[in-house]
């Protein structure tokens, strides 16, 4: 027998006898056959198999990408509520039209228009609470929106400006339901020219 090999038994032989009587044995046998396969460790079990390997390599950025467009999609006439679209119908829109400016994903509507097309800090807060208020309109009719979330989008959009934002609505008061605005209100709704505002906006940005 190899002189190495010997060796190696030997020092299994003397690690074993330090282990408990009862387990020398098992220990032994466990080291030794450990030794004669080279000291390889044991296939794992969750070694990915050699198709699902190959599947995974065949996922691109570009597969991701289209994907996550699956999940989007256009919304159709039957998405909006009857009074949206009493609202396209009245001011000679479409539902294509409101696709340009937002898109469904599941259950979610999401806005996918970026640009407001103005640099004035007063029209961009105008602008948000129109499309705001077309946010929700598409599912409840109601062509309304909280002032708290005008504020955290125009924070967003770095035009939330403090010192004129009462103003900025006063001044507007002709497109909402209120013809002084004030601390007290806190949800804004669109009166009819408000919502000819709105769609010339649509017109404008889709």
């Amino acid at each position: 027998m190899n002189k190495k090999v010997i060796e190696k038994v030997l020092e299994i032989a003397k690690i074993a006898q330090e282990c408990p009587e009862n387990l020398q044995q098992i220990c032994f046998e466990t080291l030794l056959k450990h030794t004669l396969e080279g000291g390889k460790p044991p296939a794992s079990s969750d070694k990915p198999k050699p198709e699902e390997h190959e599947k995974d390599q065949k996922k691109t950025p570009e597969s991701i990408v289209e994907e996550a467009d699956q999940t989007q999609d256009d919304l159709t006439s039957a998405d909006l509520h009857l009074k949206a679209r009493r609202f396209l119908d009245k001011h000679s829109l479409t539902v294509n039209d409101v696709n340009q400016l937002f898109y469904k994903e599941g259950d979610q509507i999401l806005p996918l228009y970026e640009n407001l097309k103005t640099t004035r800090t007063s029209e961009s807060q105008v602008r948000i609470t129109l499309l705001q208020c077309l946010h929700n309109a598409i599912r409840s009719g109601n062509f309304k929106t909280s002032v708290e979330a005008i504020k955290e989008e125009a924070g967003t959009r770095k035009c939330y400006d403090v010192n004129n934002w009462n103003n900025n609505f006063t001044n507007n008061a002709s497109l909402f339901d209120f013809k002084h605005y004030s601390k007290k209100v806190q949800t804004i709704n669109l009166s009819d020219q408000g919502k000819t505002e709105l769609a010339d906006l649509i017109k404008e940005l889709k």
